[in-house]
């Protein structure tokens, strides 16, 4: 690995070990978690690793091979605020983790992606690898409830998205060839087997060549759409409503939604019919993954992404014309944004009798398209894969 490799040029000697973590996908259950939806979700066999040593010191030293320069900290002195760099996540990540745990060794690392950035859950991932690396040091154990809820800590409360638990929750949890559905207001969960009688399938990642960060996305502006729906929601329909950022479409029935949609600014509308809708989608797809119906569950995820585009309105022009292509592509079962469509890339679920098709085919229309992108755009067939290994 390129990490390890990079780590004994910086340091002349070996790390020692590999903390890594996978990314997600999640085909049903989009821009739902942050107001305690339900999500389905695997985890993909790439990821991020991070080759790394103690520092009895206490300082925390990282180099992302993604990134430029260096950061560093003390783990007893982390800046109150983020400072507006890649490394937000990390300082986070420490920052969450001191909340619960006394911690006197810091590390040295070096961080590798195995994918390109935007739409599979990075942050999330780098957060819970480096966490892994420092709980490692500091002889920490935490459990996996305890893990989804300290990196959810340091991307909402320090670095300032509106995420919920979606992606800690799949990149933790999940297993090879078992559906993850979650339901994000009580952390209930089930994994669901793969159904014998299921048609095979492999996971198509498709980037546009576009990049983005969750921070300086509309992302933050969508949910605070979303919310103010379902607080005049709250109002229209007589309920208790309290503070602004405790408003949860979970909390207003479908039926109050339908009753006073139409009174709802257009924009607050659409939000909400995304939010309602895609509920619904993600139990239809539980019950046709238990089935193995893979071409039904594939169909909402089409669903799924439709309505991202439409209702909650996301997606730059290169990613929207992908999904359209993978919607006329033979053998794509299904397939969405993955992430929060801000840019990044699209995923889809294959026939693997297919691979080499979709591939030339889903390229050359995009590249037609958008022959600008050639060198940044590329195709990757991935695995379901077990969550982290704590």
């Amino acid at each position: 690995m390129k990490s390890e490799e990079r780590f004994k040029e910086l340091y002349g000697r070996e790390p020692a070990d590999i903390s890594f973590c996978p990314y997600r996908i999640c085909p049903i259950g989009a821009h739902s978690d942050h107001n305690l939806g339900k999500i389905t979700g695997l985890a993909i066999d790439k990821g991020i690793h991070i080759a790394y040593a103690p520092k009895h010191n206490g300082v925390v030293e990282v180099v992302s091979l993604q990134f430029p320069k260096r950061a560093q900290w003390h783990i007893n002195s982390i800046p109150a605020q983020k400072q507006g760099d890649w490394a937000d996540y990390l300082r986070g990540a420490t920052m969450a983790l001191e909340k619960n745990y006394n911690l006197g060794v810091g590390l040295c690392g070096v961080i590798e992606g195995s994918l390109p950035i935007g739409g599979l859950s990075s942050s999330a991932a780098v957060i819970i690898s480096f966490l892994k690396a420092l709980c490692k040091v500091n002889n920490i154990t935490l459990q996996p409830q305890e893990l989804i809820d300290i990196a959810y800590d340091a991307e909402r409360n320090y670095v300032g998205v509106s995420v919920g638990k979606l992606d800690q929750s799949c990149e933790v949890l999940c297993k090879k060839n078992q559906l993850l559905y979650l339901d994000t207001k009580d952390g209930q969960y089930e994994l669901i087997p793969q159904n014998p009688q299921m048609k095979p399938y492999r996971i198509a990642i498709f980037f546009s060549g576009l990049e983005h960060s969750l921070a300086s996305s509309k992302f933050n502006m969508r949910v605070d759409e979303l919310r103010a729906g379902v607080y005049a929601l709250q109002a229209f329909a007589g309920l208790d409503y309290g503070k602004f950022q405790e408003a949860m479409a979970r909390d207003v029935a479908p039926e109050i939604y339908r009753q006073y949609k139409d009174r709802l600014p257009e924009p607050w509308a659409k939000r909400c019919e995304h939010w309602y809708t895609e509920y619904e989608r993600v139990e239809k797809g539980a019950e046709a993954w238990r089935k193995g119906d893979i071409e039904e569950y594939g169909r909402l995820s089409f669903e799924s992404g439709w309505s991202s585009i439409h209702n909650w309105e996301s997606g730059a022009p290169e990613q929207i014309r992908l999904y359209e292509i993978m919607t006329q592509t033979d053998g794509i079962y299904g397939g969405r944004f993955s992430g929060a469509g801000f840019k990044g890339c699209c995923m889809a679920l294959i026939d693997p009798a297919y691979e080499e098709s979709i591939r030339r085919t889903v390229t050359e229309q995009y590249l037609k398209a958008f022959p600008e992108m050639k060198g940044k755009y590329d195709v990757y067939i991935c695995d379901s894969a077990d969550g982290v290994v704590l």
